[in-house]
């Protein structure tokens, strides 16, 4: 009987929570800002989602209307460019799990040709004192960074190519890094070369291993590394702003050719995906790695994954509050971030302007997806603004 009446309490504060907190009004709110980005000329075609309380609150889509533009629906196809990392990471997490790997790891332990990598310094190449090791790669501290041509350049890798394993070993010899392993950070293609990573440890595709213990248990089943004509019809055109002013919605600026039959795959922005397929990833993190009861991966990876590893990134000479872990960011300092979200919310975002992040504290999350450039980070910022204005 006390445990029925435990549990009778719970439901009621539960509800009492919800009904305090008026959804309705953030609902709108977050609807005006997405109306605005399309009155503005910022964004085509956008959609957002808030999950709280233990289900899904709204989900918002406003649409151009635009002829070159296309409506978003439930079935609407977006590359999520970065947002590929954290999926990359929590495959990494269920390895480490399974006790493939070591984070202090040489990388050369698994694949040896990392053992000859090159370092540059002033303008001076030699070979790298310090190894590379796995947990480099993790948090952006291994030295590559991106490449606008070159063997380093994932468009061109991808069509020059055939496997994970011929680009990398083209890679190494051909490119050097920025700095000794492990001594700086730099944003890169490092979740690139973890998808080679994976394969080795695991014995399986990249693909194969992502939809094997991620896309299928998470119900994920239009997240991939490819796109087939029937896909090319709902997956959602670029709104691109030239820096001359003029704007276009354009089929052609895909950068990666998204072909079935490549096994290119680069974990680092390779991946396509639907904003049902993202939802569910982002439930199984808020809900401490478990989906509709099932374990993707435990908790305290979550936390290692999550956590400050580079702490206090300054930024064009200014430090926002948020650290960095396994690519994702973390709010520390929630002052300083002007918007009264939670410390310790983490997430991250994709380079066509599609943004997540996770509030751990509130069992919240935030999705929302578009695709514009140039990237901008204010986008997730206001809609942090316009959400926890009203529900703090």
């Amino acid at each position: 009987m006390k445990v029925k009446l435990n549990i009778l309490f719970l439901l009621l504060a539960s509800g009492c929570e919800d009904q305090k907190i008026k959804y309705d009004e953030i609902k709108d709110s977050v609807k005006a800002y997405q109306v605005e980005l399309v009155n503005n000329g910022i964004t085509g075609s956008n959609i957002t989602r808030l999950y709280h309380n233990n289900k899904i609150q709204f989900t918002n889509v406003v649409n151009s209307n635009k002829k070159e533009d296309k409506n978003i629906n439930d079935d609407s196809i977006f590359p999520i460019w970065s947002m590929s990392k954290p999926i990359t990471i929590v495959a990494m997490m269920i390895l480490f799990e399974r006790g493939q790997y070591n984070l202090e790891d040489n990388v050369s332990d698994y694949i040896p040709i990392f053992a000859d990598l090159k370092c540059k310094s002033n303008n001076e190449i030699y070979r790298c004192e310090k190894d590379l090791k796995i947990i480099h790669l993790l948090t952006h501290t291994s030295g590559f960074r991106y490449y606008d041509e070159g063997v380093g350049n994932l468009p061109y890798a991808e069509t020059s190519y055939v496997t994970l394993e011929e680009w990398i070993n083209e890679l190494v010899k051909n490119q050097h890094v920025e700095f000794e392993p492990g001594t700086n950070y730099v944003y890169g293609i490092s979740q690139a070369i973890l998808g080679r990573l994976i394969e080795v440890l695991s014995g399986d595709t990249f693909f194969s291993f992502l939809y094997d213990n991620i896309f299928e248990p998470l119900e994920m089943y239009n997240t991939k590394f490819y796109l087939t004509d029937n896909d090319r019809l709902i997956f959602q055109p670029l709104f691109l702003k030239n820096w001359d002013g003029t704007k276009l919605f354009s089929k052609k600026n895909d950068e990666l050719k998204y072909n079935k039959n490549s096994r290119m795959h680069f974990g680092s922005e390779g991946l396509v995906s639907t904003m049902n397929d993202y939802s569910n990833f982002c439930e199984m993190l808020v809900n401490n790695g478990v989906f509709k009861s099932k374990k993707i991966i435990d908790p305290k990876s979550i936390e290692m994954m999550t956590n400050p590893y580079t702490k206090k990134r300054i930024e064009y000479g200014f430090y926002s509050g948020f650290d960095y872990g396994y690519s994702f960011f973390n709010l520390q300092n929630p002052i300083l971030d002007g918007t009264t979200s939670s410390k310790g919310i983490f997430g991250w975002s994709g380079y066509h302007n599609t943004h997540f992040w996770i509030d751990p504290k509130k069992k919240l999350y935030c999705l929302f997806m578009t695709r514009t450039t140039p990237f901008s980070s204010d986008m997730q910022r206001s809609l942090r603004s316009s959400i926890y204005s009203k529900i703090n």
